[in-house]
């Protein structure tokens, strides 16, 4: 385990012990004094199991709108911005968001703190697109099923969402943040009222691979 990942998982834990299940990120992102080596999932390039799928669908995001949660340093809403998307870019990090400002001035992607399981009232079903990358699977499972209702919420009549996170089986531990999905938890996006078109379960190129859920859903 890297030092950045064990230091989260340090917070995460202090956090979630402290009844605050987001509140660590906030503190991770302030420790990094601007050194994105010290942010485990901080790549500085978007995700390739996003960018593999946006390329295989060859996805035109001109005239839509999408919402990216939990945006981090920003590449996958660069990358969303790039493809053509009206982008909304959230992180409940003030440190994040202005991170991600000073990274891409100029940017056409609105970058906005907000709090996921209190987001504003008038995304509720605003997007045409909505990303959900990594985002999940570094929540707690006691606000899992909520958070997930929430992502549903944000998807408009006719709009879509894919969900990226690492996948276990159901008699599997989940060990330690990140912590993997199971296919029943992702099922809650259709309890929460979205279709599902796809859900595919691969193991990714990092070495050891991991393994990964890529799924997407549909709001009629």
């Amino acid at each position: 385990m890297s030092e950045a990942r064990r230091k989260a998982g340090d917070l995460a834990r202090e956090s979630i012990a402290a009844g605050d299940p987001v509140g660590w990120f906030e503190k991770l992102y302030v420790q990094a004094e601007g050194d994105p080596g010290a942010i485990s999932w901080a790549d500085l390039t978007p995700n390739p199991n996003v960018v593999d799928w946006l390329d295989r669908e060859q996805v035109n995001g001109a005239g839509c709108r999408a919402l990216e949660i939990g945006c981090g340093l920003g590449d996958d809403a660069e990358e969303l911005a790039r493809r053509g998307f009206d982008v909304t870019a959230f992180d409940v990090s003030k440190t994040a968001i202005d991170w991600c400002r000073r990274r891409f001035p100029g940017s056409p992607v609105e970058y906005v703190v907000a709090d996921l399981m209190n987001p504003p009232n008038d995304w509720a079903r605003a997007f045409d697109f909505v990303l959900e990358s990594y985002t999940l699977q570094v929540l707690p499972a006691g606000v899992r099923e909520a958070a997930i209702r929430r992502v549903a919420r944000f998807v408009a009549p006719g709009g879509s969402l894919l969900v990226v996170a690492r996948g276990r089986e159901p008699g599997d531990p989940p060990g330690t943040m990140p912590w993997p999905l199971t296919r029943d938890e992702l099922g809650g996006f259709v309890r929460a009222g979205l279709e599902e078109l796809d859900c595919e379960d691969f193991l990714d190129d990092e070495t050891p691979p991991v393994r990964r859920f890529r799924a997407v859903y549909h709001r009629r």
